[in-house]
């Protein structure tokens, strides 16, 4: 297990901890996505594929050789897990895409304007504990202040009030709550919320305990 001193936050990922990436995405995500993407490893190889370094701010060990966690994000450039429809095809093939791609849309947020978007975030279960969910929060919060943008929004499912507790310890304010109605078979969950982060605000919090 990692102790506090050996890991690091860093921009993206480098391409020899793409396995690694992908792995620890769909296990994060595998109550949300599983029915949908398969846990037979086809959810991990579409990860793989799509995964764009350039969206992700990262948790990585001293000498970068383990990926401890992962926090995605998506503006009108692009996100962590945009991939494209043939990405999809290559996995699943046309029949296996066909149904697929209607009920991932669904799950699609586009960001709007001054807003970051958060596409996930993951820590690895061995890396828990250490204040790295924190921390990339913290980066992203500071991605967010960066591009000038007022607020950071995401969504959290029902199922994982653990994620849930960590937003609101770090400022995200529930803004609406939405059903997934008959699709909660095919999601895992019955219901998502959307939470939000006032940068301004944030930003004058962490200057005052500074």
């Amino acid at each position: 297990m990692a102790s506090a001193p050996d890991w690091l936050i860093r921009q993206g990922f480098p391409e020899s901890l793409r396995q690694q990436a992908a792995t620890l995405y769909f296990e994060a995500f595998a109550g949300k996505l599983g029915s949908l993407l398969g846990r037979d490893g086809r959810g991990i190889d579409l990860f793989k594929r799509i995964l764009d370094p350039e969206f992700a701010v990262c948790a990585v060990t001293g000498d970068q050789t383990q990926l401890l966690g992962i926090a995605g994000f998506k503006t009108a450039k692009g996100s962590l897990t945009g991939g494209k429809f043939s990405d999809l095809v290559s996995v699943y093939g046309w029949f296996g895409t066909a149904w697929r791609a209607p009920a991932l849309s669904l799950l699609e947020r586009e960001p709007i304007d001054d807003q970051l978007l958060m596409d996930g975030i993951a820590v690895a279960s061995q890396a828990r504990g250490l204040g790295i969910g924190t921390t990339l929060l913290t980066a992203i919060a500071d991605k967010a202040a960066s591009l000038g943008m007022d607020s950071v929004r995401l969504d959290v499912i029902d199922i994982n009030p653990r994620a849930r507790a960590l937003y609101e310890r770090f400022g995200f304010v529930p803004m609406e709550t939405e059903s997934s109605g008959p699709l909660r078979h095919l999601f895992g969950f019955r219901s998502s919320t959307m939470m939000q982060l006032d940068v301004g605000q944030w930003l004058k919090a962490k200057s005052q305990t500074k």
